[in-house]
């Protein structure tokens, strides 16, 4: 089939199934982690705390990450992460199996993680055209990523609902330890031959300022960054309180709050399909506004919703509307970034993805505390809407001297 054609690349079959295994004990383990400290706590400020330190170490350091991985082994960076996330998730499974309810625990861990993600998830971006044999078969890598992402979205918290139910808490925990064994076998084996760039050797703090100026002179990857960096700090934050729509706005248990994350994880795989089946490189803009659109309207109806099931259809057009979004920028910034500047532009993306977040997340926690949780989260979706309209308002001379440019290469 047309939608599987990467898995026919070895080395990217085998990081899809170990990857597939292991992100659905990390959903598990996220599912747990929200539920557990609101369950402890009852308070929407410290959810947004864990969210905000397991994410403000991909602000701070991914474009050292970035410039770091462009200077070393990108497949030794990724092991090496894959072991010390394995180590955490074991300290954090032990913590609660022996029921050491300990918030700063939890936390401390959470920021531990949240710098070893910054490396790793730049490693998995910057090595995905390394581990396809074809150049041309990237995207479709790209969208069976987030297929693959997105799928354990749905599937781990309908399990973690099952399991803290009938299992208890520390059943998800050390499932997402376990989950890295598979993971490391994978890793092991593989074959990869990394792409040679030819590049001169400087300081890590010129590399720093090469990335940043060469991004600042690409409008057009600047823009689709700051638009994402926008809906990140200002929208999907919207997540984080869904544990207070479940529990307090429809009186359900830790397994309607697995419904939300469900609902949005399987609007996320019907984007990642469709993005799967197009083209290489096809309207990737155009699925950009209209993704966004699709991202800020669905959370806006959301906050009005007095019904679960609207709400959990709401939850899955936001998903959808996330992850095409967020894929299409992915595809767009691989294809058209400098190859010797990919690893310090993704470092961006994932700066602009993941780093701004938590601070979006204190922001709706403080935000719902104040205002209440609906009015939170409808907050969230007049800023994505906003954010969209004034992309349109700048797209035409960004994107049009993007164009002129290809064409006068072609034409030399």
């Amino acid at each position: 089939m047309n939608i599987f054609r990467a898995l026919k690349s070895r080395n990217f079959k085998l990081f899809f199934y170990g990857q597939s295994i292991s992100l659905l004990g990390t959903w598990m383990q996220k599912t747990a982690v929200a539920w557990l400290v609101y369950r402890i706590t009852g308070s929407a400020v410290l959810l947004g705390v864990v969210t905000f330190v397991s994410l403000i170490p991909s602000l701070v350091l991914s474009p050292y990450a970035g410039s770091y991985i462009d200077r070393h082994d990108r497949f030794k960076v990724m092991v090496n992460s894959q072991i010390i996330s394995m180590i955490q998730a074991g300290a954090l499974a032990a913590m609660i199996y022996f029921k050491f309810y300990s918030i700063t625990g939890i936390v401390l861990l959470s920021l531990l993680q949240g710098i070893v993600n910054s490396f790793d998830v730049i490693c998995r971006q910057t090595l995905m055209i390394d581990m396809v044999d074809r150049p041309q078969d990237l995207s479709n890598a790209i969208a069976l990523n987030s297929i693959m992402t997105n799928l354990a979205r749905v599937a781990g918290p309908a399990l973690a609902g099952i399991a803290l139910s009938v299992f208890g808490e520390d059943f998800c925990f050390i499932s997402n330890f376990m989950s890295y064994v598979p993971v490391l076998i994978c890793l092991f084996m593989m074959k990869i031959k990394l792409q040679k760039t030819s590049r001169k050797r400087q300081g890590l703090w010129s590399e720093l300022r090469e990335g940043c100026q060469y991004l600042l002179s690409e409008k057009d990857l600047m823009s689709l960054i700051l638009l994402l960096a926008l809906s990140s700090m200002a929208v999907l934050p919207f997540n984080t309180l869904m544990p207070i729509f479940a529990k307090d706005l429809f009186h359900g248990t830790a397994r309607t709050f697995s419904f939300f994350e469900s609902a949005m994880g399987l609007g996320s795989v019907l984007s990642a399909v469709y993005l799967a089946n197009l083209e290489s490189g096809k309207n990737l803009v155009k699925i950009v506004i209209v993704s966004t659109f699709l991202f800020g309207g669905s959370v806006l109806l959301l906050s009005l919703s007095n019904m679960l099931s609207f709400s959990l259809f709401f939850m899955g057009l936001s998903g959808m509307g996330m992850m095409a979004q967020s894929a299409a920028i992915n595809t767009y910034i691989q294809l058209h970034a400098a190859p010797v500047m990919r690893g310090r532009v993704i470092s961006y993306y994932i700066m602009a993805f993941q780093g701004v977040m938590p601070i979006g997340s204190l922001l709706i926690g403080f935000l719902a505390e104040i205002a209440g949780p609906k009015s939170a989260v409808a907050a969230s979706g007049c800023a994505g809407i906003v954010s969209i309209l004034v992309f349109l308002y700048h797209k035409k001379k960004i994107f049009t001297r993007r164009d002129n440019a290809s064409i006068e290469h072609q034409s030399i």
